[in-house]
């Protein structure tokens, strides 16, 4: 595992884009996204470069069930907005939150993941670990799934919507598996309020209470954070 500190998130973004750069530089064509307020220095740093992402793939973690692509809240709604309008890729896909059919959503999803192996796949991380919508005690041998969002994360994720009722009770997501294939994982954190589960997951036991200590069992993890992330973090350099 590598991990990176830099002084603030913008810093770190500029880092996270040169890591997507390398990839495609390297070959790499398939291309897992995260949506949230962590990735955004990255896909601005990536929206104003030379990047050219025309004849790559992009596979999000998850999406709203219920939600249709032109509500602002929805997750292809925040992709379209913040990366895929300034920098198309070949294909994108999202879960289809609007298909109520949750076991079709399930399986078209963990065949496209099957028949595309994603190379390089970039993660934020909650307050209580979880990664994708993976909260804790999601088996680390899950696929894509339907997920009950907890209250903590429905609550954190009240402030983008008019009201709290109208916050998604349920998601579609990646499960841990799907994003433990992922060739090269990137995860970011920033702000002194993630410094404490980020030395829980990348200092702690390997647990399925801290859904993203699975990633200390990953091969290949290149972690960017700022300073106040980090500042719990022993004995790193």
């Amino acid at each position: 595992m590598k991990i990176i500190v830099e002084k603030n998130a913008q810093l770190g973004g500029q880092v996270g884009a040169k890591v997507f750069k390398d990839a495609l530089a390297q070959g790499a064509t398939v291309f897992g996204l995260a949506t949230g307020s962590t990735p955004m220095t990255t896909y601005d740093a990536l929206v104003n470069s030379d990047v050219d992402f025309s004849q790559a793939i992009s596979i999000n973690l998850d999406e709203y069930v219920g939600l249709t692509p032109d509500n602002d809240q929805s997750y292809r709604y925040f992709m379209q907005k913040h990366l895929f309008d300034q920098k198309p890729f070949k294909h994108s896909y999202v879960p289809d939150g609007t298909n109520p059919d949750a076991t079709k959503v399930i399986n078209d999803y963990n065949h496209l993941i099957e028949t595309h192996p994603i190379d390089l796949q970039i993660l934020g991380i909650g307050h209580n670990g979880h990664i994708g919508f993976n909260e804790p005690g999601t088996p680390f041998d899950s696929l894509t799934h339907e997920v009950n969002l907890t209250p903590s994360t429905i609550e954190a994720n009240a402030r983008f919507f008019e009201r709290k009722e109208d916050v998604p009770q349920k998601a579609y997501s990646m499960g841990i598996a799907s994003i433990m294939g992922a060739k090269h994982i990137l995860l970011e954190a920033y702000g002194t309020e993630k410094a404490h589960i980020i030395k829980e997951a990348l200092q702690g036991p390997v647990t399925e209470d801290v859904p993203a200590s699975v990633l200390q069992n990953h091969p290949n993890v290149t972690v960017i954070l700022d300073e106040a992330a980090a500042s719990e973090l022993q004995n790193i350099h």
